[in-house]
């Protein structure tokens, strides 16, 4: 099986370190480390399947197919594969907008 490199890009990282801090001030520490374990936990596993993620719909909308994303409810991973490689762009609570984040970051 063949093993993809991810790559998490500084904008995801800043996404994964706000949603945890979030989540350890308005709930509990134990809730933000479970969130983040179960983040990093789907994100790495994209190194041996990326192709599982599906088209975000606000981008299938637009016709653009070259992102996925991957889900830990509410939060998706948006992600591209380029060769052998999976870069994270972004890591957000799905209940925000979605089209304006996707249009600011990477449809540009």
């Amino acid at each position: 099986m063949k093993k993809y490199q991810v790559i998490i890009t500084s904008e995801a990282e800043r996404d994964i370190i706000d949603i945890y801090d979030y989540i350890a001030k308005k709930d509990t520490l134990q809730n933000a480390e479970y969130v983040l374990d179960n983040l990093e936990s789907l994100i790495l596993s994209l190194e041996e399947a990326p192709e599982r993620g599906h088209y975000p719909p606000e981008s299938s909308i637009q016709g653009i197919k070259e992102f996925k994303e991957v889900i830990f409810k509410p939060y998706r991973a948006i992600y591209e594969i380029i060769g052998s490689k999976v870069i994270v762009h972004l890591c957000v609570d799905g209940r925000r907008d979605i089209k304006t984040l996707l249009e600011r970051r990477l449809i540009r």
